[in-house]
């Protein structure tokens, strides 16, 4: 382990953290440690390469492709819907929603059962440029995927679903 935080990489840090970690908290379990951070800068690292290379040359933030992706897919959808969907706030889909209505893609209507409600919908040009956006979007998906044999894909995805369903993941949700 290198003494030097100057010297370290993106990847080597995560060895560098846990041993530093571990000297001031000993019960810190290493495994854990690596896990989520290992995740988070997977996570990371994925949605800057789809945001730099897909969706921001179309002037969308990885959050304004979120929820065409949503509404492409799922829509129409009340905006709290889409929220859900998306992993968002509805704060923030609401924000994220008047640019893209400004943009052309996405239309509001309101509920008439609930006056408080929105109705989010996209346009024929939303539709167009969202299912053109995945096209490459998923081209980037199928780069990274093509670091593990298919055996390995299938494993990691039961892996990740796993977390996903597990304990700790039901009590976050229960949070938002």
């Amino acid at each position: 382990m290198t003494d030097r935080p100057a010297d370290l990489d993106y990847l080597s840090f995560v060895d560098y953290a846990i041993g530093k970690t571990r000297a001031e908290l000993p019960a810190t379990d290493p495994v854990a440690m690596r896990l989520g951070l290992t995740l988070h800068r997977l996570a990371g690292a994925l949605v800057y390469d789809w945001e730099s290379t897909v969706h921001r040359p179309r002037g969308w933030s990885w959050g304004g492709f979120r929820v065409l992706f949503v509404l492409w897919l799922a829509g129409p959808l009340e905006s709290r819907h889409v929220a859900r969907l998306a992993g968002m706030s509805r704060a923030a889909v609401s924000a994220l929603v008047k640019t893209l209505e400004r943009d052309g893609l996405v239309t509001r209507s309101a509920v008439p059962r609930d006056r408080r409600a929105v109705e989010l919908d996209l346009t024929e040009a939303g539709h167009a440029s969202v299912a053109e956006a995945y096209q490459e979007h998923n081209e980037r998906e199928q780069a990274w995927a093509a670091s593990l044999t298919p055996s390995e894909r299938t494993t990691l995805i039961g892996l990740l679903e796993k977390l996903t369903t597990g304990p700790a993941a039901a009590a976050a949700q229960r949070l938002t």
